[in-house]
């Protein structure tokens, strides 16, 4: 019975007397994800049913059902669909590119019809898109960059041209479609240049500041002598420092020594042993020779003090040596 059913659909196909609408719907799957296909009109389906049907490419069976059997799912699409039988929409399930083209839903009951077609496109997800900037000669006055968008399989170029208020493009927002049907953009938008690269069912952007890039253009186009100068000098002048720093350390430690030497031999006292009864000494001398008129006083050393040693002392004892100055007047010049 299916078989027959199977038979008289494709008759009916080629010969062209179901009805149906000549405008199919665009769906764009990405590839490995599922889609569900709805039927476009169910009023159609309140009806008696005899048999439905959903076909690719028109010729190829997805899966058929009538109204005294159970939905045949072809060999092709194994573990693939779901055809729920309530609505007759149809899943399919891990869709690669060879899935993409036109599915169409089909119905025999009072009338023939098409009850739903879908132009079902497979797309892969977009390579990374890569925004590159090079310089032009610009002034100070304004700032000129040439931009490059590109993707795996394509590329685009355009000049961005900005004073000190506003940024241009030149021709405008460039586009071009890739060889993997995407699309490759390049525009300006709140002072950055984008690139996007995108198709249906994916998009990859890459997006630079407008400012910071016209800053680094003007770096690079001063005078490269300049740049020299300062790379030798700058050392230089560290070099300079450092040696500056290291003789002033040297200058202090000295400073701090010298002082500290200074110190010690002032706080240095030096004492003369002298006799006990020195001042007694001397003042007799000085009453004994009040009226002899001296211009020198001459000190002289008239020996050593010993005193008796008492019976507890030993001739081997060692006692220091005592000093005794006198105080001699000199006789008067004639």
């Amino acid at each position: 019975m299916a078989t027959l059913l199977l038979l008289w659909t494709a008759c009916l196909l080629y010969s062209g007397r179901i009805q149906g609408s000549s405008a199919a719907s665009r769906v764009f799957v990405l590839k490995g994800e599922d889609v569900r296909l709805d039927v476009q009109k169910p009023d159609l389906l309140r009806g008696v049913i005899h048999f439905f049907s959903w076909t690719f490419k028109s010729k190829y069976p997805v899966v058929t059902l009538s109204s005294k059997s159970e939905p045949t799912v072809h060999k092709n699409y194994t573990r693939r669909v779901e055809l729920p039988i309530r609505n007759y929409s149809l899943r399919l399930k891990n869709l690669q590119e060879a899935d993409s083209g036109v599915y169409t839903a089909e119905m025999i009951g009072d009338e023939k019809h098409t009850v739903a077609e879908y132009n079902v496109t497979v797309q892969e997800r977009v390579s990374p898109a890569v925004l590159t900037v090079g310089s032009v000669p610009s002034s100070s006055d304004s700032c000129n960059l040439t931009v490059t968008c590109s993707a795996q399989d394509s590329s685009i170029s355009s000049t961005v041209t900005c004073d000190n208020q506003t940024c241009s493009q030149e021709g405008g927002e460039r586009s071009e479609v890739t060889t993997s049907a995407a699309s490759l953009y390049v525009y300006l938008s709140n002072a950055s240049i984008i690139c996007n690269h995108s198709n249906q069912v994916s998009w990859s952007e890459d997006m630079k500041k407008i400012k910071p890039l016209c800053q680094a253009n003007q770096v690079s186009d001063q005078n490269p002598d300049d740049s020299c100068v300062i790379k030798i000098v700058v050392p230089v002048l560290g070099i300079v420092l450092l040696v500056l720093l290291v003789l002033l350390v040297f200058l202090l430690r000295r400073r701090k020594s010298g002082t500290y030497e200074r110190e010690n031999t002032e706080n240095t006292v030096y004492d003369t042993a002298q006799h006990p009864n020195r001042d007694q000494f001397v003042n007799q001398n000085h009453t004994a020779d009040t009226s002899v008129p001296s211009e020198t006083t001459t000190y002289s050393l008239i020996g050593l003090h010993t005193a008796p040693m008492g019976p507890t002392e030993t001739r081997g004892s060692n006692l220091p040596p005592e000093s005794v100055y006198a105080t001699v007047a000199k006789p008067a010049r004639p």
